[in-house]
């Protein structure tokens, strides 16, 4: 085992394991069922999970900045900047080849061209998450200084206010914001309470059954009116039903439960992990591979949803569905496996020397091994 392997925390790794199903089960979900017209039995999973899966993404992704915010600039902007500029370039420039010809048939080259330069400022497709988290980094490091209680009051007025700009950056910052920094400001109490849960499952289980009821019910029960009015449209379009749970502040307080309760949840199956080795390991080994399946998904999942709508072989749209959603999240596991096995594409997955501003790890390692 490597030392990197080592330093890993087994309960985050599977919290981003399970976030990263969820994600790509709900660009699957939705998927099929837009080209189907017609929605399927895997609606309700997505419809359930659409209250905390993003925001516990963002809240794992802030937890271990702590660590490293104090580093000097040209570290931390290669880390936490470069890096994902990098993945979403090259990963733009790779779903871009795929849609282009559609794009090209329909408006023609000069839109295609356009639609591709616009994507620098208004991320593309599935990618805006790879070009959010740079923003969250640079903004969270300009307000270290500032009082913590303060930026979390601030960015929890603008979780609730219905901001809708239309430009994808500001919208989702505004929406996601607090739970980041949320992760990042409440670190060492994240990590206490997974601590506390996993060495007591008894009392974990019994808060999260009452968790998922509660959840559930905002979910699925429809807000009334005037309440309805102030639910999102973004809400509908990521699976939402219209339920209670997408009513501004209590969008906050569920968003914030459902992911302390992906935690729970975590660290309960961290507890276990020497008796569900079999179903664990491979979660893990997705929530370190996160970004893996994140990038490639998208073609895989494309694939399998053509495939299956236009065969005929399968007809019910939840199992549909469902096929897609396993597709996405092995096809870039079988992609990753293969560069592995062969050596060529690396640079998919893995930041060649050039794109770095700071000396690469493996080139500090090497040093320090010398000396």
């Amino acid at each position: 085992m490597s030392t990197g392997e080592k330093t890993r925390v087994d309960w985050v790794d599977i919290a981003k394991g399970i976030c990263i199903i969820f994600v790509v089960m709900m660009h699957s979900v939705l998927g099929v069922e837009n080209e189907a017209g017609a929605r399927g039995w895997m609606h309700a999973v997505v419809a359930f999970a659409q209250p905390f899966r993003m925001p516990d993404f963002f809240l794992i992704s802030g937890l271990f900045l702590g660590l490293v915010i104090d580093r000097p600039w040209l570290r931390y902007a290669d880390r936490k900047i470069v890096h994902f500029g990098y993945f979403y370039m090259l990963w733009l420039t790779i779903q871009f080849l795929f849609k282009a010809p559609g794009i090209v048939a329909e408006s023609g080259i000069s839109s295609a061209f356009s639609a591709y330069l616009l994507a620098f400022i208004q991320p593309f497709g599935t990618l805006w998450f790879i070009y959010l988290l740079p923003v969250f980094f640079v903004v969270t490091r300009l307000l270290k200084g500032v009082n913590v209680w303060l930026i979390l009051i601030i960015a929890a007025i603008l979780e609730t206010l219905p901001i809708h700009t239309g430009w994808l950056v500001i919208d989702e910052f505004c929406s996601r914001f607090v739970y980041f920094f949320a992760g990042y400001a409440f670190a060492p109490m994240i990590f206490r309470l997974a601590d506390w849960l996993r060495q007591r499952p008894q009392t974990a289980l019994g808060i999260l059954g009452v968790w998922a009821l509660v959840n559930g019910w905002l979910v699925f029960h429809p807000a009334s009116e005037p309440f309805a009015a102030w639910i999102p449209r973004e809400s509908y379009t990521s699976g939402g039903l219209g339920g209670w749970s997408s009513v501004p502040l209590i969008s906050l307080a569920t968003g914030a439960a459902g992911a302390l309760a992906i935690v729970s949840v975590s660290a309960l199956i961290a507890g276990s992990l020497s008796s569900w080795k079999k179903i664990v390991t491979p979660l893990r080994w997705l929530g370190a591979h996160s970004i893996v399946v994140y990038l490639a998904f998208f073609l895989p999942m494309a694939l399998a949803r053509t495939i299956l709508l236009k065969s005929g072989v399968v007809t019910d749209i939840g199992t549909i569905s469902l096929l897609t959603v396993i597709s996405g999240v092995l096809g870039p596991v079988i992609l990753y496996g293969l560069i592995q096995w062969s050596g060529y594409g690396q640079f998919l997955f893995k930041r060649p020397q050039w794109a770095h501003i700071d000396s690469p790890p493996v080139r500090r390692e090497a040093l320090a091994s010398a000396e």
